[in-house]
This record gives structure tokens, sequence and C-alpha cells, in this order.
């Protein structure tokens, strides 16, 4: 049980254990938002899935640009200042968006996008501003395991309430609970840097002023683009499965069981999360990403949904860990005073996974086979993953030949 004491360690914290919360509140609406918008735009708008598809790509993009600026915001002006706009503008979007044409429905969707809270940013900055850094780990994989039971029950969630509500009334009702999530770190109002290195940030409004401009490029180094790579090729075997589990089953005849199969990979994800984060080793993020690549290819060879479930379980035990071990790494490499922005272009980066994979294994599908798209992302997360740990491997040893005549320079 040891092994689990950084867990106690965190919860024992009253404001982490509000994050957390909190954290989980805002999530699982997010997710079950995303369902609702596609159901929405056939059942109501248009019952082509291409202007489904259209409405769920602005939003995208919208949410994708946002992150870095939106995480700017939080590292120059704080959490509520952050917040405000946010506040006021996602309701007022939305509480007219489900209700109007599907031109409105579009532009609203673009607007909310723009001015999203930025949960995931916002969450892990103000987790790692209350908690001990020898806490980090646990702390982020605790915050990944959350994020798995967010993504397994908002879009169930989200559907049944929808077979009662419709589409309109739920989507509203699910995009106030995020709102309201955010309402409450607004109140709540959690530090964004921790106590031990505030006064180390606090250089004076005259060097804030001078250095803000050249900020992104201090912390833009080899190694934070490198765990940038890591998070799309994450991105890519998750995208190339959710595809394919769908495809899979619907050739199989078995597309009743798409639900409980994916809720079988979230829990492997959520399970991996855990042991992920009680491990006192460090493990280097690439090697955890092409665990990840690696066991999601074997996922072609299912027959079942039985067996589909049991090698994604496997593929789902570092779904979770590798999402951990890059916003552990992200977070070490960037000082806290621009950790906002660095977190924004993570999440930037999570959109950018998707959005490269869906088209890749779609084709994938449509030539060779649901199997392809098993294998496809597994192999394409592989590979970048191993191209990454052989650049960080060839910085090492480069590292003592270019600082050892730096050294004599300094001498």
């Amino acid at each position: 049980m040891s092994a689990f004491a950084g867990y106690r360690a965190v919860w024992a914290v009253p404001t982490a254990r509000t994050i957390l919360v909190l954290g989980l509140i805002c999530r699982a609406p997010l997710f079950g938002a995303m369902v609702l918008l596609t159901l929405h735009v056939v059942e109501r708008l248009d019952p082509r899935y291409s202007a489904a598809g259209v409405i769920s790509m602005a939003a995208t993009i919208a949410v994708g640009v946002s992150g870095p600026w939106r995480g700017r915001l939080l590292d120059r002006h704080g959490l509520r200042r952050t917040l405000l706009s946010s506040l006021i503008i996602v309701p007022t979007c939305w509480l007219f968006a489900p209700w109007g044409s599907y031109w409105l429905l579009l532009i609203l969707v673009v607007v909310s996008g723009l001015f999203a809270i930025p949960v995931f940013a916002l969450v892990r900055q103000a987790l790692l501003g209350v908690i001990e850094p020898a806490q980090r780990k646990p702390a982020l994989a605790l915050d990944s395991v959350l994020a798995e039971m967010a993504f397994m029950t908002g879009p169930a969630l989200a559907v049944w309430v929808a077979h009662y509500w419709g589409t309109a009334w739920t989507l509203t009702v699910f995009q106030m609970l995020c709102v309201a999530g955010g309402a409450a770190l607004f109140i709540v109002n959690p530090p964004l840097r921790h106590a031990g290195s505030a006064a180390a940030d606090e250089s004076g409004p005259a060097v804030e002023s001078a250095s803000a401009g050249r900020r992104t490029s201090r912390w833009v180094t080899p190694g934070v683009l490198g765990i940038f790579a890591l998070t799309i090729a994450t991105t890519i075997a998750l995208t190339a499965t959710d595809l394919s589990v769908v495809a899979g089953l619907r050739s199989l005849e078995q597309a009743g069981s798409i639900g409980w199969v994916l809720a079988i990979w979230g829990l492997g994800s959520a399970i991996g999360g855990l042991l992920f984060g009680a491990m006192q080793r460090q493990v280097p993020p690439w090697l955890v990403v092409v665990a990840l690549g690696f066991f999601t290819m074997p996922v072609l060879f299912a027959r079942s949904d039985l067996s589909m479930a049991g090698l994604l379980f496997v593929a789902g035990l570092f779904c979770a860990p590798s999402f951990t071990a890059t916003t552990e790494a992200l977070s070490r490499l960037v000082p806290e005073r621009s950790r906002g922005e660095a977190f924004g272009w993570h999440g930037s980066a999570l959109t950018a996974g998707s959005a490269l994979a869906a088209p890749a294994v779609g084709i994938a599908i449509d030539g060779f086979g649901w199997g392809a798209g098993f294998f496809v992302g597994g192999a394409i997360t592989l590979v970048a993953a191993v191209v990454v740990g052989v650049l960080v491997g060839v910085r090492r040893q480069a590292r003592p030949t270019t600082s050892e005549p730096l050294a004599r320079t300094e001498g």
C-alpha cells in the first residue's frame, strides 16, 4: 500500500481535492456535450453526418486556437480575470445555440470555443500550484484517471438524458454544468503557482513587461517540442482506436457492444494511470508512448467483442500513463510563470493529433478494413515515439561535448 501513499498525500490537501472534483464536474459534461453536438445536428438540423462533422471540426479548431492564448492569460492575469469573459460569453452562446438554425449554431460554437473555459490547462496548473513538487506524478496521474472517468460517464449520461429531454435541452444543461464548474473554480480561486516559488517569479512590473514578448521563445526548447510530438502521437493512437472500434464491431455485426467495449478500454486506462502514478521510478515519456503504439496494433486480430475488449484493456493500460508522463515532463521543462501557455499548447497538440489521425485512419479503414485502423494508428504512434526517443538519446550524448567549451570559457 506504500506505493499509493502519494495519492493519499495529494488527496489530503483540501484545495487539491477541491480542484480535482471541480475538474471532474467540468469535464464530464464537456465530453457529453461533444457527443450531443453531433446528435443534435443530425436529429434536428441536418441529417447528413458531413454537416455534423463541419460543426465538430469548427468547435475543435476554435478550442485548439483558444488554448494557448487563454493559457497565456492565465499566466499574465490570473484565474479570475481570465475566466470572467468565459463565464459571460459561453453561457450566453449556449442559451441560444441549441435553439437556432444550423448557421447560427455554427457561429456560436466558434465564438464559444474561442472563449472556452480552459479546463485542462487550468486544472493542471492549479493542481501543481497547491501540491509539493515531489507529488507531481501522483497528482497528475490522479487527474488523468478522473479525466478517464469523465470520458466514460459523460457521453453515456448525455445520450441517456437526451433520449428523454431531447438534444436541445440536454445540450443547454450540459454546457451550463460545465460553466457552473468554471464558476466554482472562479469562486475558489486556487493559486496557479506554488507558494515557494511565487516570490522568485515576482521580478517587478518592468521586468515582466520587458520579458512578456520574449517569454514564449524562452520555454520552447527541443525537449518541449518533443513532448508536444509525443502528445500528438498519443492522440493519434486514441483517435484510431475510437474509429476502429466502431468500424470493427459494426463489421462483426456486434454494434450493440460498442459502449461497453469502449468502457473496458477506459477501465484499462484508469487502472494503468493509477499504477503508473504509484511508481517510484521515473519512466521516459517516449517509452510509455512506444508501449501504447505497440499494444494498439494487435487489436486488429480481434474476432469478437470479447476478444476486442480484452486486447483493448491491455492497450488501455498505457493511455492515461502516456498523458501523465507527457504532462509531468512538460511541467518540469517549463517554468511556472509560463505553464498556462504551455499547457494550452499541450491541449492544441491533442487537437492536432485528433485532426491528423481521423482522415488517415478513415482512409486506411476504407481501403483495407477495420483492422488497418488499429495497425496504422499504432504504427504511427510507435514510430513517432521511437524517433523522439532516438533524438533524446542523441541530444544527451552530444551534451558533454557542447558543454565542455562553455565550461572552459566560463572558467
